[in-house]
């Protein structure tokens, strides 16, 4: 991948983020939720069109709009995940309504989980077949009644993903309950700085470590050989830690 420093200036704040977008071009992470600093989905675009005439990123990434919320996606891998999600669920979905005792594991593919990521597949089928133009893509009303929080989950990535029936309550069972976070990094050569970004950071209730070890060994197995397939990034750590909250927000 080529890649032209010279084109773009950027400060220091800026390098984390441009590091998250370049992720997202090598097929690190399928996307990135951009909730910086407010910005919208056309603020965004804009980004992601300066670095993409930089060469920084190719032109394949995205801006996708879900109701309100932007994400720069790498289209091809968000829907290979969500047509695997619909085949065999590589993703562990964790109930956390407020009303449970506990977290436990629940069906991925329960009716509405189904619903959303067969409506999300067709949008995203629907759209990377029209001619290309630098517009970000808004879902509109259909995800008004989709669950974001398990949604984003599924987008970026991660090998587990939270789920409450909003319906009832927006509120859940992960106060004062032991989470084991697991959290990846990278380092970048940019001209003479070297800095290290997060890609990754998602959590799982430690009691349900045992039931998910197979997904959470998956998901670092296919990381890693993702890594290895690019050179732009270097010295890739993954580690966890356990941390309990008086409350958590999702």
């Amino acid at each position: 991948m080529f890649i032209c420093w010279k084109k773009i200036s950027l400060c220091p704040s800026e390098w984390d983020l441009t590091v998250q977008v370049l992720a997202v071009d090598l097929s690190l992470k399928p996307a990135l939720l951009y909730d910086g600093n407010g910005a919208n989905a056309e603020q965004v675009q804009q980004y992601l069109t300066s670095l993409q005439s930089a060469q920084l990123v190719s032109k394949s990434l995205l801006t996708l709009d879900i109701n309100g919320n932007a994400l720069i996606i790498n289209p091809a891998i968000v829907m290979t995940n969500l047509e695997q999600l619909l085949l065999r669920s590589k993703v562990a979905v964790i109930d956390v309504c407020h009303s449970l005792e506990k977290p436990r594991i629940t069906d991925p593919l329960s009716g509405d989980l189904r619903s959303m990521t067969q409506d999300l597949l067709a949008i995203l089928k629907e759209f990377v077949q029209l001619p290309k133009v630098d517009e970000p893509l808004f879902v509109g009303e259909k995800s008004d009644k989709w669950n974001l929080c398990t949604l984003f989950g599924i987008l970026l990535g991660y090998p587990v993903t939270y789920w409450f029936d909003q319906n009832r309550s927006f509120e859940n069972c992960l106060a004062m309950t032991p989470l084991m976070v697991t959290k990846a990094s990278v380092t970048w050569q940019a001209e003479t700085e070297r800095y290290r970004c997060g890609l990754y950071s998602f959590s799982i209730p430690a009691a349900l470590h045992e039931e998910t070890r197979s997904t959470l060994e998956y998901w670092n197995l296919q990381l890693k050989e993702r890594f290895q397939q690019q050179s732009v990034l270097s010295d890739l750590i993954v580690c966890q830690s356990i941390v309990t909250l008086p409350s958590v927000c999702l």
